[in-house]
Formats: structure tokens, sequence, C-alpha cells
């Protein structure tokens, strides 16, 4: 058994031998308010871990985590179509989701 914290909190992986894998079936997910949290929350999931696509990563034991900014589903969410695929397109190509780049592709500037 081995303990690890996360802000105080103390989360414990189990080793369930090879019937017992941990799978992407099962994630956490966790709701940042800035971009300090999300940067704060993937650097501290990801070590010894994997950083996957659209703020997937997976922890050191294998666990699959979702680092999510808060205003990424207002941006997928909009009523404007257009702003709402400019934003799915913008976070398709990020690893760690950047909530500046996401702002800027969902409202570009005209040139």
């Amino acid at each position: 058994m081995d303990a690890e914290s996360l802000d105080g909190r103390e989360f414990v992986g189990l080793n369930g031998g090879p019937e017992f894998t941990f799978t992407q079936a099962i994630s956490f997910q966790v709701l940042c308010a800035d971009q300090e949290e999300v940067d704060h929350y993937w650097e501290r999931l990801s070590g010894g871990g994997e950083q996957g696509p659209c703020g997937w990563l997976k922890d050191r034991f294998g666990v699959s985590w979702q680092i999510v900014p808060t205003v990424l589903p207002e941006l997928l969410g909009d009523p404007d179509p257009a702003r709402a695929h400019r934003t799915t397109q913008a976070l398709l190509g990020m690893r760690k989701i950047d909530i500046e780049g996401l702002r800027r592709a969902a409202d570009p500037i005209p040139a």
C-alpha cells in the first residue's frame, strides 16, 4: 500500500494484482478555477506518470485524471455553435489545458 497526499488529503493506491488493473473506465476529475490551479494539479499528478490529450493524464499509479478548468464547459456549451466549435478545435490540440488559448480560440481578434 502506497499513500500520497494532494493538498493535504491522503490518497491510497492499492495493488489489486494482475486481475484488477486501473483503466480509463474510472477517472477522477479536478475542476480548477484558474490556470494556476490547472498547472499545479497537472504537474503534481502527472509526475512519474503519463500526460495525455485534452487535459487527461495518468498518475504514477496508472490512475486516470481529468484536469479541467471551470471555463471549459462554459465555452464548449456556448449558444454560438461557431464559438463552441473553435473552442473544441483548440482543446483537441492541447495536452495540459491552456485557458487563455481556449479564450483566444473562442473569441479571435479580427485582422
